[in-house]
């Protein structure tokens, strides 16, 4: 028969491994925990931010555009997700700022002008026609809500900078249907050489307002920049072709015309590689910017 101290130290043998495989239970608890997060978080932000990190190594997106104030004509409601908020008044003129980025410009270019950009009577808009092997694109781009990024993608156009340049991502997935364009090296990560900040929608709302974290309407129709970041403008940019969701830290400048959304259509159609993963790759059949010039 075991003796006193025999029954006391088995029983805390016992102990010691109960806690023990009490202790190991709790680290494993909490490391599905901690992986069910990350998946959570990675999943969200494939979700919504999908464009940008994509476009350029990052130029998202990043990857939709209103011609007026008021999301109209332009913006398609996207259920569960609200319109961009009504732009407030620019002053008549703006002046911009384009400073040098981490990279060194895919094509030869200059920076556009940066002071006293007009926003208002004959200068609130502006007409640009793309020529493109797969039909034209009629762009109608907003200078009196993005006069900054107007300004600077005026400036591209009018030095052949998007010439014969083609489009490098369509996404078809459900909430993000958008054709991208603007890298001259075709992979995604080329640019201008610079890089200025994002106007509107992003600009309605304080830097760190948590509805830059929410999903808008970008409709069917609307032109906007993509991205790496706040403050990464470059020379990339996305139309959407069906009516999308995305965080408003993408800069809305435009619309295309209806002419435009056929040609759209038409590449839709044709599909995608899925390189980047399901819905998300090269056109399949290459778009090429023969000529994106100012009417």
């Amino acid at each position: 028969m075991p003796s006193n101290e025999q029954r006391r130290a088995a029983a805390k043998r016992k102990l010691e491994r109960q806690l023990a495989n009490r202790a190991e239970r709790a680290r494993k608890r909490k490391q599905l925990t901690i992986a069910g997060s990350a998946l959570g978080v990675v999943v969200v932000i494939a979700a919504v931010t999908g464009v940008y990190f994509l476009t350029r190594g990052g130029e998202s997106a990043d990857t939709a555009s209103n011609a007026s104030q008021t999301p109209d004509a332009s913006l398609s409601s996207t259920p569960g997700a609200a319109p961009p908020p009504p732009a407030a008044a620019k002053p008549a003129s703006v002046n911009c700022t384009y400073r040098d980025s981490a990279e060194p410009a895919s094509k030869p270019v200059q920076k556009p002008r940066a002071e006293g950009i007009q926003t208002g009577d004959g200068n609130s808009s502006l007409s640009i026609s793309v020529d493109s092997n797969q039909g034209p694109l009629g762009l109608t781009l907003n200078n009196a809500e993005s006069p900054c990024t107007v300004n600077s993608f005026a400036s591209l156009a009018g030095q052949g900078y998007f010439d014969g340049t083609n489009c490098h991502r369509l996404t078809q997935g459900e909430g993000l249907k958008v054709l991208q364009c603007g890298d001259p090296t075709g992979t995604g990560t080329g640019g201008p050489g610079y890089e200025f900040d994002n106007e509107y929608p992003t600009d309605q709302f304080a830097p760190n307002d948590p509805a830059l974290q929410q999903p808008i309407s970008y409709g069917r129709g609307v032109l906007a920049m993509a991205n790496a970041g706040p403050g990464t403008n470059g020379s990339q940019f996305f139309i959407v072709y069906g009516d999308s969701m995305l965080p408003p830290n993408y800069t809305i400048f435009g619309t295309v015309d209806e002419g435009g959304l056929a040609t759209l259509d038409k590449i839709a159609g044709q599909g995608q590689d899925e390189s980047n993963g399901p819905g998300d790759g090269k056109p399949t059949q290459p778009v090429t910017l023969n000529s994106v010039r100012i009417d």
